[in-house]
């Protein structure tokens, strides 16, 4: 690798560590952490005119994510793992060496 590379990946990963820091230390953490017992989840609000959830708290049948989820959820997975294997097929192609420039 050239020293230009490793410079320039030497500076993107210190950019992306101080933003990682700054994300750290600027959350207010007594928001997340002031409570020791568990907390009651809200119920589910089946009254509202986008709800999603019938009055039983299920998926209603004519929801975007029960058509999704539900009626398509086979055709995702090897939908997923396509994308899946085309990144690592992309990071793959992208690690090549170069043979030599024939740009000439």
């Amino acid at each position: 690798m050239s020293s230009k590379k490793v410079a320039i990946g030497a500076t993107v990963s210190v950019i992306l560590l101080a933003v990682f820091v700054v994300g750290i230390v600027t959350v207010d953490w007594d928001d997340y952490t002031s409570s020791d017992v568990p907390e009651s989840i809200p119920d589910i609000d089946t009254s509202g005119p986008d709800s999603i959830y019938d009055e039983n708290g299920d998926l209603r049948e004519d929801s975007l994510a029960y058509t999704v989820f539900e009626k398509y959820g086979l055709v995702l997975i090897p939908l997923a793992l396509l994308m899946f294997g085309a990144m690592i097929g992309g990071v793959c192609i992208s690690r090549e060496e170069v043979e030599g420039d024939d740009s000439n």
